[in-house]
């Protein structure tokens, strides 16, 4: 089977590398010169409006799906028109809008923090009346690994926020003072079969994803897969979603969707019997899913703008490189690695090496 892949990144790279083994090929369209998933399949180097090279890239697939959900509506709609693409159009308007994603959540009883849409520097005075200090300013739309958000502490924060943000329709969430962020990893098949991953406790810096950890038992697992099956089953979703949520005094509240493989899935390649990528793919193509249980111990980390040394990497006991063949550039994600162990105990000490190395090739 040929898969088509809007967008040829390191998801786009890692979705290949989990189709090979199932006989499936690959074409992607990627505006971008250096994609790092071209050595990967054929790729089409072009805007992702370019309607000559949209249609040449479905001629070439079978199913279409995407890596990332910053690509256009219009894209989508385009190639839902002349191949089957999973997830549906209808999913990528939602994420695309953090408005649009948060009345979903509202309009399925998913909690949420208090939140409204910010047109005008008045407007953003007004809604901080509502939502009260502290709070946080995002871009509706484009904004990832904390970009296009800024913390409002106190009143004298909102003119320096609005001066970096106010160009564009904004969205002012209250602050959820958390205990921890974590994500829960569903994925459903095209005949409606659901399947979940162990909720991952995330730990971020500067905005940017560091440290997944899959919990083996966790209390809020239910209530996690409730939020998400209630959230594909409305879409009528297919593939991976990811779906990332605060943790403030033992309850959930939404944060934000993710229609598609995600960074905080990475552990499942060498963590869980049948990984993010290989899931996501066998739902697209209509095969059946595989076990999402986890194989034991496992974790994540983020390699950010630039990669330790292999060889160092590699000296680590149970500890998997996997490199994205991109440039070393600051707050990139080059790489990452999984780290697998027997115990929670070495599970520990892995991670902690790992980290280490990491943190000192950070540029």
């Amino acid at each position: 089977m040929k898969i088509g892949i809007l967008g040829a990144g390191q998801l786009g790279r890692m979705l290949a590398l989990a189709g090979y083994p199932l006989a499936m090929r690959f074409v992607f369209v990627d505006p971008a010169e250096d994609a790092c998933a071209a050595s990967l399949g054929e790729t089409l180097q072009a805007p992702y409006l370019d309607e000559t090279a949209l249609q040449a890239f479905c001629e070439r697939c079978d199913v279409a799906t995407f890596e990332f959900e910053n690509v256009p509506a219009h894209t989508a709609e385009f190639v839902a028109a002349r191949r089957p693409l999973h997830p549906p159009p209808q999913a990528l308007a939602t994420a695309q809008d953090r408005l649009n994603e948060k009345k979903l959540f509202d309009d399925l009883g998913i909690p949420v923090p208090r939140y409204l849409p910010v047109a005008t520097r008045q407007a953003l005075d007004m809604a901080v009346r509502i939502t009260g200090l502290p709070a946080v300013l995002k871009t509706r739309r484009m904004g990832y690994d904390g970009k296009g958000q800024a913390v409002l502490r106190k009143p004298d924060d909102l003119d320096a926020a609005w001066a970096a943000l106010g160009a564009q329709p904004l969205i002012l969430e209250a602050f959820v003072p958390f205990e921890r962020e974590i994500s829960c990893l569903a994925v459903r098949g095209r005949g409606g079969e659901l399947a979940f991953y162990p909720v991952v406790e995330n730990r971020h810096r500067d905005g940017i994803l560091r440290l997944s950890t899959p919990q083996l038992a966790d209390p809020l697992q239910a209530q996690a897969e409730d939020y998400a099956r209630r959230v594909i089953e409305k879409l009528d979703y297919v593939g991976v979603l990811a779906f990332e949520f605060f943790v403030a005094e033992g309850q959930l509240f939404a944060n934000e969707i993710a229609p598609r493989v995600h960074n905080s899935g990475h552990w499942s390649i060498e963590g869980a019997v049948c990984s993010q990528f290989e899931n996501h793919l066998r739902a697209v193509a209509g095969l059946p899913l595989g076990s999402t249980a986890a194989r034991g111990h496992s974790a994540m980390v983020n390699f950010i703008g630039s990669a330790p040394d292999t060889a160092a990497l590699a000296a680590i006991e149970g500890v998997h490189v996997h490199l994205y063949d991109k440039a070393a550039k600051p707050k990139r994600k080059v790489g990452h690695a999984t780290v697998t162990a027997e115990s929670g105990e070495a599970l520990a000490e892995r991670v902690a090496r790992l980290s280490a190395l990491a943190d000192a090739a950070e540029i």
